[in-house]
Formats: structure tokens, C-alpha cells, sequence
């Protein structure tokens, strides 16, 4: 009887979608809604307003960027909370007429998002 409840759970969990999957589903809608337009599909720094900002949106896929992924993992969460730019985004944004809708960052957004991004980053080259 207990194989017979193991194995129906493992049956079950094949059908069931992943939750990674669904988490960076909403990351990489996040990702392509509120940040893409800089940081390009890619993460390369290639999106429409790539080079409209002084400086230029960085490539967050070269080994530098990587290194401080991993030695800090919350480096993006902390870039969008922090801005250690300052205004640069909203003024990049503002500048070049785009309007973001506000948006009610959750904590499972924050975790969805950095999840997605460092699986493109770990992807790249």
C-alpha cells in the first residue's frame, strides 16, 4: 500500500506543473514589462533604450556582473528597491516617453524576477 501512495505521488507530480516554471513565467513577465525596454530581451543591455541613458544600460550577462550575482544574489532585487542610480531610470523613462503603470512589488515578485534573470544570466555565453 505504501509504493502504491508513493508512486501515485510521483505520478501526480508529473503532472503537475512545475513551480519554478510558474515562478518564472511571472519573472520573466515582470522582466519584460518593466525592464526589457533597457536591458533588452536578452539581458545584454540591447533593449530600445539601451544607449538613452548616461551611462549606457550594462550587460548584466559579461563575467563581472555574474561574479556579483553570486557573491550577492540580491543584487537585482536590490537595484530595483535601492536604486543606486538615483532617478536614472524613471528620468531614462520619463525622457524617452515611456509610462510605466504603477506596480505593488510583492515578495514572491522580487523572488520571481531575480530567479528568472539569473537563469537567463547563468545561460549566457
Amino acid at each position: 500500500m505504501k509504493i502504491v501512495v508513493i508512486a501515485s505521488l510521483g505520478l501526480l507530480s508529473l503532472l503537475q506543473p512545475s513551480l519554478s516554471v510558474a515562478e518564472n513565467v511571472n519573472g520573466k513577465n515582470i522582466y519584460l514589462q518593466r525592464c526589457g525596454m533597457c536591458h533588452g530581451a536578452d539581458i545584454k543591455g540591447t533593449g530600445p533604450l539601451a544607449n538613452k541613458s548616461d551611462p549606457p544600460t550594462p550587460d548584466l550577462t559579461t563575467p563581472a556582473f555574474k561574479k556579483r550575482l553570486n557573491e550577492y544574489p540580491g543584487v537585482i532585487v536590490s537595484s530595483v528597491i535601492l536604486r543606486p542610480n538615483g532617478d536614472l531610470i524613471p528620468r531614462t523613462l520619463r525622457e524617452n516617453g515611456v509610462k510605466l503603470s504603477p506596480f505593488t512589488w510583492k515578495v514572491q515578485d522580487f523572488r520571481d524576477l531575480n530567479q528568472y534573470m539569473s537563469g537567463v544570466i547563468s545561460k549566457s555565453r
